[in-house]
């Protein structure tokens, strides 16, 4: 690795306690559980509170939310444990603040990335939000705001800095991912749609090929991976 930092990885829209088991075994630093009842990967409050507390130290526990009410935060972190508060829809720069203030937890925001005029707002959230997550910008008739499987010109982010820790997220798998950390020299991220078998059905052995495949990536990174672990 010659002494650079390796790139955390989160895998997103984890379902079962062998998902969980799966990510953390290869050192997975961040999972992901989907509140969006319309995604394949959506999860009960129930649900997603036994998988919090069956992730072990060291992975940080986030919650996807798209365009939430205060009523839907509160219903779910009542019970259950999250580290992270994972902003997924059409959420403004206010709102992520309003999150963050209502329930002190940090804040990732997700902001879709098609062509050089969405890169303003990656400025605009990163004055209100702890973490970026940029993501492919999904279809104007997409069913789902994220885990579509689609990437976007990775070259966009060649060379840029921003104002938070950020994660690049949009149609990642095990043969593109190192790819894209070069070219991004992203210090972390998001994978979903890439390590499944089926919508919403996690592959414990593309889930160990991406982690390894990330963190075997050796680009100079301009930034360092976020850190929300408890």
């Amino acid at each position: 690795m010659n002494g650079r930092p390796e790139t955390a990885v989160k895998i997103c829209g984890l379902r079962t306690a062998a998902d969980i088991e799966a990510a953390a075994q290869v050192g997975a630093r961040y999972a992901g559980f989907v509140f969006f009842p319309r995604s394949p990967r959506n999860l009960s409050v129930d649900e997603a509170a036994a998988l919090a507390l069956a992730a072990p130290d060291g992975i940080a526990r986030v919650g996807l939310f798209v365009n939430p009410t205060d009523a839907d935060l509160d219903h779910v972190l009542a019970s259950v444990a999250l580290d992270i508060v994972q902003l997924h829809g059409a959420e403004p720069p206010a709102r992520v603040a309003e999150v963050r203030a209502r329930t002190g937890l940090p804040v990732m925001k997700a902001v879709g990335v098609a062509g050089p005029g969405d890169l303003p707002a990656l400025t605009d959230y990163g004055i209100v939000a702890d973490i970026l997550l940029i993501d492919a910008k999904p279809p104007k008739d997409a069913a789902l705001p994220g885990g579509n499987g689609l990437a976007f010109d990775w070259s966009l982010l060649a060379g840029r800095r921003f104002l938070r820790p950020w994660m690049l997220a949009g149609g990642l798998t095990p043969g593109n991912v190192a790819e894209a950390i070069r070219l991004t020299r992203a210090p972390a991220v998001d994978v979903s749609s890439g390590v499944e078998s089926a919508p919403g059905v996690k592959d414990a052995g593309l889930i160990r090929d991406f982690v390894a495949a990330a963190t075997g990536a050796t680009a100079t990174r301009g930034t360092t991976a976020p850190d929300a672990r408890r």
